[in-house]
Parts: C-alpha cells; sequence; structure tokens
C-alpha cells in the first residue's frame, strides 16, 4: 500500500512510527491488540481480510484472539483514520498518512495483482462534499474505488 503524497515513507516500521506518534499527539491509547492489527495490516502489501487477522492474531504467548476483540480492534483503527476499509473488498489497508484526520480516501486497486494506491484528492473530496450538501446530504466518510490495472500488470498484458 502507498499513496501519492511525495516524501512518504510507506514500509510497516515507518507506519507504525507515525500511528504511535498519531496516537499520542491525540490522547489515544494504543493497546497491544491494536498495535498488533496495524502491523499484521501494514506488514502485508495487498489489503487484508479481516478473517485473515483472525487468524495471525495474537498477542504475546497468548493464543488466538476472539472475533469481537479484532473486530474492536479494527473499528479503533478506522474510526480513528489509521486503516481504510476497502468496501467492495471487504478488507484492511494501513493509511499511508496517519497523522492526517478527517481526509476521504479514494484508492486505485488493481483488478489482477490487488495493488492498491491512496489517493488524497482534495477536490474529489470537496466535490463529494458539496454536492452532498446540494442534496440535503450529511456525509460523515467517502472511500471512492477505481479498478483497473497498474502499471506494471496493463505492462504485462
Amino acid at each position: 500500500m502507498h499513496c501519492t503524497h511525495p516524501g512518504h515513507e510507506h514500509g510497516s516500521a515507518a507506519l507504525l512510527g507515525r500511528l504511535e506518534s498519531a496516537c499520542e499527539e491525540r490522547g489515544l491509547r494504543l493497546t497491544p491488540l491494536r498495535r498488533r492489527v496495524f502491523e499484521l495490516i501494514a506488514a502485508e502489501a495487498r489489503p487484508v481480510k479481516a478473517y485473515d487477522l483472525l487468524q495471525k492474531v495474537k498477542v504475546g504467548d497468548a493464543g488466538p484472539v476472539a472475533p469481537p476483540t479484532v473486530y474492536r480492534a479494527l473499528d479503533f483503527l478506522m474510526g480513528h483514520g489509521f486503516v481504510h476499509r476497502l468496501e467492495s473488498l471487504n478488507a484492511y489497508v494501513p493509511c499511508p498518512h496517519p497523522e492526517a484526520e478527517g481526509h476521504g480516501s479514494q484508492f486505485l486497486i488493481c483488478e489482477q495483482c490487488m495493488e492498491t494506491v491512496e489517493l488524497d484528492v482534495g477536490e474529489v473530496a470537496e466535490r463529494l462534499r458539496l454536492q452532498a450538501r446540494t442534496q440535503g446530504f450529511v456525509a460523515h466518510r467517502h472511500v471512492v474505488e477505481v479498478y483497473g490495472l497498474c502499471q506494471r500488470c496493463a505492462a504485462a498484458a
């Protein structure tokens, strides 16, 4: 997972560091389970399904964690913008800029290799908010998913 912002490091260690800083700045509690769920998502090159997380999540020497516990960790991470849920895939990706609160997300998703790029095109977000207000709709969040082929898969085709 990466984004189109220049100068961002997208490795899982860099993302984890930015998550820890964001939690500290916002006064949020990053529990070992929340941290572990984020680490698992950030370590993957492709979107991660909750089912796969359930099989991998272990905290310390303890055994598997109950599904509701993992879903609560995902809710926390999503609620604060640290991970995004790709609605059509029912899968999760780390936010490449967890320090940014309340941004809308647009994603380019390769149908072949599942590479996912997060865009943060402010003009798109603002147009969506404006159109929603024009319709009397109060938008809380938006996720735009664009499917096609990444540069590598398109060249191979």
